[in-house]
C-alpha cells in the first residue's frame, strides 16, 4: 500500500520550472480577463468624457472629467446627458439638462428670466442666473416625439436648445447620462 501512495506522489510532483510555468500563465490569463472586462465595460457601459467650456457652470467646469452611461437610460428631466450634434462643432460632443422630453410644452419669459414647462415654472436651483439670454427661441414649442429640449445649467453662456444649430435633440443621439464627475478629484462626485 504505501509503495502505491509513494508512487502517486512522485507522479503529482511537478518540477518547479513547470510549476513556474504554470503560475506564469495563469497571471497572464486573469490579466487578460480583467484587461478584457475593463475594456468591455468601458465600451459598452461606462465612458470617461471631458467637458468643453462653461456652459454647465456651476455643476460642471471647464477641464472636468465625467463618468457617463447609457445601459438601459431613458432621457428623462432634469438629468444631464451628453450627446453630439452634427450641425454644430464639428461633432464634438455636448452636455446639457434635459429640461423638456417628448410632448412637453416649453415656453421662456425672458424679462422674468423663468422657463415654463407644460405652463409649470421650473425649480432650477442649480443655475446661478436668470434665462434672460434669447438666442434664436421663439416659444412656446412642443417637444417632438423621440427628441429632447436640452440647456445649459449657465444659461446665459450655453448654446442648447434654444439657438437653430442645435434646436431639439434626437434621444438617439444621446451618449448617456452623466453619472458623476471622476476628476478633478477635489470635485469627484455626483452631479445630483
Amino acid at each position: 500500500m504505501d509503495e502505491k501512495k509513494n508512487k502517486k506522489k512522485k507522479k503529482e510532483q511537478v518540477p518547479p520550472e513547470v510549476q513556474a510555468r504554470r503560475e506564469a500563465y495563469d497571471w497572464i490569463q486573469s490579466l487578460i480577463s480583467a484587461l478584457l472586462i475593463c475594456v468591455l465595460v468601458f465600451v459598452f457601459v461606462l465612458r470617461i468624457m471631458d467637458v468643453h467650456g462653461t456652459s454647465m457652470f456651476p455643476t460642471l467646469n471647464n477641464g472636468d472629467k465625467v463618468l457617463v452611461s447609457d445601459l438601459f437610460y431613458e432621457p428623462a428631466r432634469g438629468d444631464i446627458v451628453v450627446f453630439k450634434k452634427d450641425s454644430y462643432d464639428d461633432n464634438k460632443a455636448l452636455v446639457k439638462r434635459v429640461v423638456a422630453v417628448a410632448g412637453d410644452v416649453v415656453n421662456i419669459d425672458f424679462e422674468k428670466g423663468v422657463v415654463y414647462v407644460n405652463g409649470e415654472a421650473l425649480e432650477e436651483d442649480y443655475i446661478d442666473v436668470l434665462t434672460t439670454t434669447k438666442i434664436d427661441f421663439i416659444g412656446p414649442q412642443t417637444v417632438p416625439d423621440n427628441c429632447l429640449f436640452v440647456m445649459g445649467d449657465n444659461r446665459n453662456a450655453s448654446t442648447d436648445s434654444r439657438d437653430k444649430r442645435i434646436g431639439m435633440v434626437d434621444k438617439r443621439l444621446v451618449i448617456g447620462k452623466v453619472l458623476l464627475v471622476v476628476y478633478p478629484f477635489e470635485s469627484f462626485g455626483s452631479v445630483e
